[in-house]
């Protein structure tokens, strides 16, 4: 009995020190902050249409991987904390116009429309070439070069295409010019540009080497000598954001697969904010429920129960900051299903208990037959339902399912624990050393009459 009490005081100590960790890493300024998805914080929810219509149906699943890999690096130059991206495929039950989706969640993203246009950006880089003696009659313009003059139709039509573009660029990268400071682009070739730039610029000496970035001109400097090392720096009169932003787009080049935006919703944080506040008071009005009637109807054992439901939460939200876990709507739903799981486990223990006192036992062998009979029932429900959030957090196409399955998944394991030893512990600590008229009707449940 010493030893099951000792045991139980350690349980509860650790439970405390767990308890005590998830409040102070709740603080403004803590170190395990929960980590909250779009549903429960503000940001950006976008839905892109991703075209595979040209694509062999062999190539569609590896080319939307590509896809996801690809935007899932541009969303990370953003800045963006924890975003989310994922890929939702038809199934056999779809409609007839439903097509390959991309889903990206943006928390902190107030400007949709911008991220969006920064995913999909395709950048177009191109070289051309004009000879001076096509450009000797826009002398004028050429001593007086602005970024506005050289946007004239005729002007552009003297450059010709080399061949030379942003597909033979191994690397971009930001620079600054050593004498004014302004944001630059530099460009490293890879093997074939390196070759086609060097003869260019050993051909070509004294022409005009027109550098073009989405169709705008950007500069057109004069060839004084071959450029061998594959090397060249746009200075196109950047900010250091525009410079920034090219650097990443020449990187990254064209998707793998064409996207078109299909929808763009934006949550603002009073409404993220509500739905915390709504599942915190879901959650905690659930427990006080649960609480009230374990210990009404079951007395001590469910006073134990209780015990062991609140340490089964302090595990539960240690766990979600250190794995860490993001919290959606979905996955509070879920957490809030594995408390009743929870309980769940231990009102299969106490009926069992009911079922040897009324047999005759006493309180010490009904509470030992009691655990070891309803462990069979518990395993088998738990592994069933394990087996299903597995199959759910595996083949679920959208971030609510997935996270709902998560959670789901780690509160049945942690329901298991907490149910067979947590609440073993306990009770063995507190249960009466002799069978008595009193502790039957402690240990026993509801109205039922026990034998004596």
């Amino acid at each position: 009995m010493l030893k099951q009490r000792a045991k139980a005081v350690m349980l509860l100590v650790v439970a405390t020190i767990i308890g005590y960790f998830v409040y102070v890493s709740s603080l403004p300024g803590g170190t395990h902050p929960f980590r909250l998805g779009l549903d429960l914080s503000s940001g950006s929810y976008l839905v892109f249409n991703a075209d595979v219509s040209k694509l062999a149906a062999i190539d569609v699943a590896d080319s939307m991987s590509a896809l996801r890999d690809d935007v899932e690096r541009r969303v990370n130059t953003l800045g963006v904390s924890e975003p989310l991206v994922q890929i939702e495929t038809p199934t056999a039950l779809s409609s007839k116009g439903s097509a390959y989706k991309l889903i990206v969640e943006l928390p902190g993203v107030t400007d949709p429309d911008e991220a969006a246009k920064a995913i999909g950006a395709t950048p177009e880089l191109e070289f051309r070439l004009a000879t001076a003696v096509d450009l000797k009659a826009h002398e004028a313009k050429i001593s007086s070069y602005t970024s506005t003059t050289t946007q004239e139709a005729d002007f552009i039509a003297l450059f010709k295409p080399t061949g030379l573009n942003g597909s033979m660029v191994g690397r971009a990268s930001l620079a600054f010019d050593q004498t004014t400071g302004a944001p630059q682009v530099g460009l490293n070739f890879n093997n074939d540009g390196r070759k086609l730039f060097a003869k260019i610029t050993k051909e070509h000496k004294g022409d005009y080497l027109g550098i073009f970035l989405n169709g705008d001109l950007k500069q057109f400097p004069i060839i004084n000598e071959e450029i061998p090392n594959g090397q060249a720096v746009i200075s196109g009169g950047f900010t250091l954001a525009e410079a920034q932003l090219n650097v990443r787009n020449i990187n990254y080049g064209a998707l793998p697969v064409p996207i078109s935006i299909l929808s763009v919703k934006t949550i603002g944080p009073s409404l993220g904010a509500a739905a915390v506040d709504g599942g915190i008071r879901a959650g905690s009005i659930s427990f006080l429920i649960i609480a009230s009637f374990l210990i009404i109807w079951y007395r001590l054992p469910g006073l134990v129960a209780v015990i062991a439901l609140g340490v089964y939460t302090v595990i539960m939200l240690a766990l979600f900051k250190l794995i860490p876990v993001t919290l959606t709507a979905a996955g509070i739903a879920g957490f809030i299903i594995t408390i009743g799981m929870a309980v769940d486990a231990n009102i299969l223990i106490f009926e069992r208990m009911k079922e040897e006192l009324a047999r005759g036992r006493g309180v010490w062998d009904a509470m030992h037959e009691g655990f070891a009979r309803a462990w069979l029932s518990i395993r088998d429900s738990n592994i069933s339902s394990i087996i299903t959030g597995v199959i759910l957090y595996k083949f679920g196409s959208t971030s609510v399912i997935t996270g709902f399955a998560l959670v789901f998944i780690i509160g049945v394991l942690v329901s298991m624990f907490t149910a067979i030893t947590v609440s073993r512990i306990f009770l063995y600590a507190i249960s009466p050393s002799r069978t008595s008229r009193l502790s039957t009707f402690l240990i026993s449940n509801g109205f039922s009459k026990m034998k004596k």
